[in-house]
């Protein structure tokens, strides 16, 4: 027996913590990557980390946007009116798992702490994230702490590579 059910019977075609865990993945990843590229060159004044944040903001969107479109396009199912921004609504976990890096730019924007070497604390703070994220969902699947600490593990080395390439590069 086939399952003819159009993508508009399906209120989510992707689980909800499978998109929080992709989404706040990629987006604690895509945060400590443009924090390393923007950075590169040392660019360290208020007004620097403000633009720094702005971009960090406007990439996350325009990558959410790409990533829910392609969703979107991929289902090769009928769709109803509206399934276009639910393809889109359900990419929030990636802008999400930015903003604190974007609070943490902003606020060295505004002087709230120095703009000089903020990309450290940036960098710990996706690192933990990932962890967080590794964590939190292998408890969702029910798998037992140690397997969860792994898996938290095995995600926040992916911040420990960007850092390490962003020091290898400079």
């Amino acid at each position: 027996m086939t399952d003819d059910t159009a993508a508009g019977d399906r209120e989510h075609p992707h689980d909800t913590r499978e998109a929080v865990l992709f989404g706040g993945v990629y987006g604690a990843v895509l945060a400590s990557s443009m924090v390393a590229a923007l950075t590169q060159y040392g660019h360290t004044s208020q007004d620097s980390r403000r633009y720094d944040a702005a971009w960090l903001l406007v990439t996350a969107l325009a990558s959410a946007l790409a990533h829910g479109y392609a969703h979107y396009i991929a289902e090769r199912a009928p769709h109803r009116r509206g399934d276009a921004l639910r393809a889109l609504r359900d990419e929030w976990p990636l802008v999400a798992a930015v903003v604190p890096t974007v609070l943490v730019l902003a606020g060295a924007g505004v002087g709230w702490w120095p703009a000089n070497g903020v990309e450290y604390p940036a960098f710990a703070l996706n690192i933990a994230l990932l962890f967080g994220l590794g964590l939190l969902t292998a408890r969702w699947s029910h798998r037992s702490w140690a397997a969860a600490v792994l898996i938290g593990a095995v995600d926040a080395l992916l911040g420990v590579f960007v850092v390490v390439a962003n020091a290898v590069i400079k």
